[in-house]
């Protein structure tokens, strides 16, 4: 019933941006956390951003001040910002979000990830 779409990863080189986007779709009611992970194969996965319903926002050390998250309620969607882009951000990015449905309880759901190369 809900799905979580992601848009934006591609193969850039080093120092340059991208824009991520995850747009949820489906009879939700609200959306309440909304999360950037990222992986790289044999490596394990990380959360490296999160934004609250009241737009809070924390940010793993590798990537403060680097990487900006921010979403629109309207549209349902969360974007991560990217800058200064390193060899060491490569990986795929997935995004998750905890919704509440109509049924009154709270789930948690996943994007099909996008890939991000960073070249050297």
């Amino acid at each position: 019933q809900v799905q979580v779409v992601e848009s934006g990863g591609g193969l850039v080189q080093d120092g340059e941006s991208l824009r991520l986007s995850c747009a949820a779709s489906g009879s939700i009611k609200s959306i309440n956390v909304m999360n950037w992970y990222r992986q790289t194969p044999g490596k394990q996965r990380e959360l490296v951003a999160r934004i609250t319903s009241g737009g809070s926002t924390n940010y793993a050390d590798s990537v403060k001040g680097r990487f900006t998250i921010s979403r629109d309620n309207a549209k349902n969607t969360v974007y991560l910002q990217i800058h200064s882009l390193k060899p060491e951000d490569t990986g795929v990015y997935y995004c998750n979000i905890e919704v509440r449905l109509w049924d009154g309880f709270s789930y948690s759901y996943w994007g099909q990830g996008t890939q991000v190369t960073v070249s050297s």
